[in-house]
């Protein structure tokens, strides 16, 4: 049985589920799903739970092309009011903490939160796999390369979908080494990537399967996206909505989004080409 297990609560990943993104930065590269207000985000939780979500991604930090980082203090000033207030609201929602900051992730998973996503996979800070591994949290760790203020210059590949592998295999050793259990893994889309690169990681995701980890896709109205069809964020949904389809057909068992309704009838026709 496909599973992930946080603060002794089993979340099955059998059927695939849908996280939906829930920004608490003024800098997002897409409005819907943003709000620096509680209240705010507090309501678009509600809806997306309503909607289907299995799990709610909490972030502080953009980490867009040419984000620069910011400090944990001010993250956690963001995030916390957040995680506290869904907590007690919602308290039997899964909450998942978007940060690259280990002080971020134990104050957050002290606050509420049930799962670690890190998008540098403990390369930003090197005390986030201890520091995971310490909490018994899943920990969903994706592959970029470089970091957000450089990863869209020249990214560089021999074969990106080997190299990606590659990487995310010497992680997932490095976290079951470190103790962690349950590990979610993430191949990074738009992290460090060219439009070509994307589409041929995505075109051949499923050998990532071999890995014996769930897989996050997180596709949601990206450059990869609006490029080749010359369109903002704002009208990227129907390209996501197909990319979502082939991410499921080449094995993910979560989709990352900002639209939830959306994503939820993607999973519920894939189920019938079974």
């Amino acid at each position: 049985m496909n599973t992930i297990n946080s603060k002794n609560r089993i979340l099955a990943l059998d059927t695939p589920v849908v996280m939906g993104i829930l920004n608490a930065t003024p800098d997002s590269f897409y409005n819907k799903g943003r709000s620096s207000d509680v209240d705010g985000l507090l309501h678009m939780a509600e809806k997306m739970l309503e909607q289907g979500a299995a799990i709610l991604d909490i972030g502080g930090a953009s980490t867009r092309p040419g984000q620069q980082l910011i400090s944990p203090d001010e993250e956690l000033r963001r995030i916390i009011p957040v995680i506290a207030a869904i907590r007690n609201q919602f308290p039997d929602a899964w909450l998942s903490i978007d940060t690259y900051n280990a002080i971020t992730a134990r104050e957050a998973i002290a606050a509420g939160a049930d799962i670690v996503n890190d998008v540098s996979a403990g390369d930003i800070d090197k005390e986030m796999i201890p520091t995971v591994a310490a909490m018994n949290v899943p920990y969903i760790l994706m592959h970029m390369q470089g970091k957000p203020e450089t990863m869209q210059i020249s990214p560089n590949y021999q074969n990106v979908t080997a190299e990606v592998k590659r990487y995310l295999t010497g992680k997932v050793k490095k976290c079951r080494e470190a103790g962690i259990k349950d590990i979610i893994i993430d191949p990074g889309f738009g992290f460090g990537k060219t439009v070509e690169h994307n589409y041929e990681l995505l075109g051949h995701m499923s050998l990532l399967a071999s890995l014996k980890c769930p897989i996050l896709a997180g596709l949601s109205r990206k450059s990869m996206i609006c490029r080749p069809l010359h369109v903002s964020p704002e009208h990227a949904l129907n390209g996501t909505t197909a990319l979502n389809m082939v991410a499921l057909q080449q094995g993910a068992s979560i989709l990352r989004v900002h639209d939830v309704k959306e994503a939820m009838e993607v999973i519920k026709l894939h189920s019938y080409l079974h």
